[in-house]
């Protein structure tokens, strides 16, 4: 197992590099630290909690191991390059194994859709549910790999720190129909309702809504098909080890149990940052992981003027999440290793979650069943399970000390109706997530799960940049800066530190 600092190793005094310090330990920081350890940084990755990874971090409880956040795997060639950044191969240290299908989609009438990466196979599943939609089908996959051509290769590591950014892709955002929702240009090719829900819930694994979301996250259905979706064996937090270790190789460190408190400036420049234990990390540059409205609004708390506390006020945030974790005395070997369980509401209940935001009566799941593929993440004869389901963010003031074992228990009610029969029987160890463990663990503004919404006018040059606007040697990576959430995205806002942070042979050491 990886070893991690409480405090800082006694040789760092001595190390001539200039010294680079990254708030949180989540994919954008562990990216962003290995990045700069290329480049000849010296870094220094401080995390609050107990272990790395942020929402990455991994639950283990009576012989389970339950990956507390992301659990799909696509564009791994992002990580590829991140280990040979670091003079390493990704398959010395994990494995990824693709998935097949990539999900099972269940409808509320029971009927069920197999998306997989396979074009003839996908072909064949829309002809089964909707024959006339065969041909509306083709045009949006065209459609999607033109975006992702665009949206990701091309522009998801590419800064928007200037207006002329933006402008300079209009015309590729108006052609793609960027200022349109992303169930809208589904809907303009596909009639049948089933499958425009099958084609357009894709921003809710980034935090979005498929009715506002912009239609340039359809990017998601061809980047799937192109690089797979995996699962990496032993669970995600061999991916987050992974990354550390890389890190420590570096000469850097990784310390857990150290909060930030605040990001130290001098003359409009940061100087580094102050511990919650009065101790203060002096640094050449800060790249901050954390959400990005409590990078503004707490570390730089009244001391920007663009991410005020009243533009903070009015951002929208994402969805919250309600996770339970769980796991069973049986197996279930019909349960494939990702399945979408969709409620009898597709429109109304987002609106529910994200306009009105009350918890719904009905609900929609994402039921991930990783000893499908890894058995070894519970015991002999068991199943790990970890079901998810969007809930209003804790604008709607909900109280989750009292709701959340109740809808606990409807959740396990639903899933015992549907796809995992006797499961009240069979439940030998439990714990939840709630918005409200999202605003205490990971101080997500909102208690949201994703940080800021994916919305048009919270993109690219609208989101906060990669390099701050108004605070010199401070960078933002992760889900609430450019390019977005989701485990690519994350990624591909380290990446796109590459283009702006200087050399550090072109530093004079000032930490």
């Amino acid at each position: 197992m990886l070893t991690l600092v409480d405090k800082p190793p006694s040789h760092q005094g001595t190390d001539p590099r200039p010294h680079a310090v990254v708030i949180g330990s989540g994919f954008g920081g562990l990216a962003a630290a290995v990045r700069l350890g290329a480049r000849s940084y010296r870094v220094t990755v401080l995390e609050r909690l107990d272990q790395p990874g942020g929402r990455a971090r991994v639950h283990r409880q009576d012989g389970f191991t339950f990956d507390a956040g992301p659990t799909i795997v696509t564009a791994p060639f992002l990580l590829e390059e991140l280990w040979r950044l670091a003079g390493r191969r990704l398959a010395d240290d994990v494995a990824l194994v693709p998935m097949d299908p990539f999900y099972r989609i269940r409808f509320d009438d029971g009927t069920d859709f197999a998306y997989t990466g396979d074009p003839a196979r996908m072909r064949a599943e829309v002809e089964r549910l909707a024959p006339a939609d065969v041909a509306g089908y083709e045009r949006f996959m065209a459609f999607s790999r033109q975006v992702c051509r665009i949206g990701f290769e091309e522009l998801g590591h590419v800064p928007f720190g200037r207006v002329r950014d933006m402008l300079r892709i209009a015309p590729d955002l108006v052609r793609l129909s960027g200022h349109r929702s992303l169930h809208a240009v589904v809907a303009r090719h596909i009639r049948d309702p089933r499958l425009r829900q099958v084609f357009s819930f894709h921003p809710l694994l980034i935090g979005g809504n498929p009715f506002r979301a912009s239609a340039l996250y359809g990017l998601i259905a061809h980047l799937e098909r192109a690089w797979g979706v995996h699962f990496c064996l032993g669970g995600t937090g061999r991916l987050v080890d992974g990354l550390a270790g890389l890190v420590a190789g570096q000469g850097g460190t990784v310390r857990c149990g150290a909060e930030v408190a605040r990001i130290t400036l001098a003359e409009g420049r940061a100087t580094g940052v102050a511990l919650a234990d009065g101790s203060e990390i002096p640094a050449d540059l800060v790249v901050s992981n954390a959400d990005s409205a409590y990078t503004y609004g707490t570390l730089l708390a009244g001391r920007t003027r663009r991410w005020n506390p009243r533009k903070l006020a009015r951002a929208r945030s994402s969805m919250g999440l309600f996770v339970w974790y769980f796991g069973t005395r049986r197996t279930y070997p019909g349960v494939d290793h990702h399945t979408i369980l969709l409620g009898p509401r597709y429109r109304e209940l987002l609106a529910d979650i994200f306009d009105r935001k009350v918890l719904a009566d009905d609900m929609s799941l994402y039921l991930h069943r990783p000893t499908a593929t890894d058995p070894l993440l519970a015991p002999p004869g068991h199943d790990a399970f970890y079901v998810l389901a969007p809930v209003p963010n804790l604008a709607g003031g909900q109280d989750w000390a009292r709701l959340a074992e109740p809808y606990r228990q409807r959740i396990a009610a639903r899933l015992e109706a549907s796809v995992l029969p006797g499961l009240g029987a069979s439940v030998v160890t439990s714990r939840v997530t709630t918005p409200q463990d999202f605003a205490d663990d990971f101080l997500s503004v909102c208690g949201s799960g994703f940080g800021l919404e994916p919305v048009l006018t919270q993109s690219a040059w609208f989101r906060p940049h990669n390099r701050s606007e108004e605070v010199e040697n401070l960078y933002l990576v992760g889900a609430g800066t450019h390019p977005g959430a989701g485990l690519p995205g994350v990624l591909s806002s380290a990446r796109v530190l590459d283009s702006l942070v200087p050399d550090a042979r072109h530093i004079r050491r000032r930490a």
